[in-house]
């Protein structure tokens, strides 16, 4: 096992990873930029050393930085988190070529799966359903307009190197597909400095079910389910469940036995999480995230399986000591991700937080770095915490997350909190018959 672990990251998740190595007795190092001097998980670390200024690329994307760091405090492992360098298959290959341990996959799935296009022909060979469209990165408008005419429009055009939501526009006609590349490419160009684009075919009412697995590289591949995170706002996630409420128990082991499959017969190491569009009862891969989620508290609460603490044991040498058999999911998750933003607008809020009090109780866990004094500095991503609650069965769940909502207590700073207390009221979400545009067309109602 590890001596000691440098955070690459910051915020909760940098201390949710801190919570795990404490549970392993691993010593744990903070990298912090100077807005983040007084964050919980610099607080909370063993030891803390400051990476640079505010900004992400001369601080938490500073890769000699984070090296120089790891040599100073001795650190024999890196957890990248989510974000930033989680999925940067040269800072991987760095830190093994110093004799630093990656918590991770390795570089070559890293960069297989970045790759959209190579991840769906992947994909495709190991037998994964795929959504038609390009099986090759576009090479001109006329490709485009080739591939839009055989799956049939619409049609979505994606960044080939990417995600999160950028780089991706929406083309309903041959008239619309001129404008939804050049823009398509613009940001993929400034997002990701890479503007290959494909283009696949727009599914209109699907809902966006994700498969989590385990692996250890050493013969063992198991699937922990679903997680529902069909509820968006321009593609990024924003309430998410397991089990999704519009599958059921024949479906969820088919389609998880075959991504355990495929994962296997790849060889990955690590957590990660095969993403589908799924639409009359049809389940099609769009990407694969080869990092811890957001989103991984929900499948933690219904598995009772740590998966922080897997990535660390997987990334020691270490075989999981468990089987398919022994997976049990127990009742309903719902997370709702609190956001430092105005509820209607969604514009950022940052600022001084001047009361926090957070709910518990029976089922509830809030993952937040957040406390009275601090201050959310304007940097960032505006994620103050999440909010996970888990009972029985989903009436229950959902419930306990109307309590819990309405006890927790932000002031300082606008918070998404108002809209969830809202959402959870609606009957669309009450019976799950949501898809991915259903927030979309909720938010544009007067």
């Amino acid at each position: 096992m590890f001596d000691k672990i440098l955070i690459a990251n910051r915020g909760e998740i940098a201390l949710r990873i801190e919570r795990a190595c404490k549970e392993l007795g691993i010593a744990t190092v903070a990298v912090h930029s100077t807005a983040d001097a007084d964050a919980m998980h610099v607080k909370l670390a063993d030891e803390c050393v400051c990476i640079g200024p505010p900004a992400a690329s001369e601080s938490y994307l500073n890769i000699p930085q984070i090296l120089a760091a790891c040599e100073i405090t001795s650190a024999d492992a890196v957890h990248p988190g989510y974000g930033f360098l989680s999925e940067n298959a040269k800072f991987a290959e760095i830190l093994d070529e110093h004799g630093i341990t990656f918590i991770g996959p390795t570089a070559e799935h890293i960069r297989l799966m970045g790759d959209k296009i190579a991840a769906k022909d992947t994909m495709t060979k190991l037998g994964v359903p795929v959504v038609p469209g390009s099986d090759s990165p576009l090479e001109s408008d006329a490709d485009a307009i080739k591939i839009a005419e055989e799956v049939g429009y619409p049609v979505l055009v994606k960044a080939a190197g990417g995600g999160g939501g950028r780089g991706m526009q929406v083309a309903r006609s041959a008239d619309e597909l001129p404008h939804a590349i050049s823009t398509a490419r613009a940001e993929a160009s400034a997002a990701f400095g890479d503007d290959r684009l494909y283009v696949e075919k727009y599914l209109t009412q699907p809902r966006h079910i994700e498969i989590q697995v385990l692996c250890d590289g050493q013969g063992t591949s198991l699937h922990l389910g679903e997680r529902d995170c069909s509820l968006q706002r321009r593609h990024q996630k924003i309430l998410e469940e397991s089990p999704s409420p519009a599958l059921n128990a024949e479906q969820r082991d088919d389609i998880g036995a075959r991504v355990a499959t495929a994962m296997l017969e790849l060889g990955y190491r690590g957590v990660g999480t095969v993403e589908f569009l799924y639409d009359n009862g049809e389940f099609y891969f769009i990407e694969m995230n080869t990092r811890l989620q957001v989103e991984h508290p929900v499948t933690e609460m219904i598995t009772g399986i740590d998966l922080v603490i897997e990535q660390i044991r997987i990334a020691a040498g270490s075989p999981l000591s468990l089987s398919q058999s022994d997976i049990q999911l127990n009742g309903t998750a719902i997370e709702c991700r609190i956001n430092a933003e105005n509820p209607s607008t969604f514009m950022p809020s940052p600022g001084k937080i001047t009361q926090f009090h957070q709910p518990g109780g029976l089922g509830v866990r809030v993952d937040s770095m957040a406390y009275a004094g601090y201050t959310i500095p304007p940097y960032y991503d505006s994620l103050i915490g999440k909010l996970i609650v888990h009972a029985r069965n989903r009436n229950e769940c959902l419930m306990r997350l109307r309590r819990a909502l309405g006890e927790f207590v932000i002031e300082g700073v606008e918070t998404t909190i108002p809209l969830f207390i809202k959402l959870v009221g609606e009957p669309d979400i009450v019976n799950g018959t949501y898809d991915i545009h259903w927030l979309e067309n909720y938010l544009k109602k007067p």
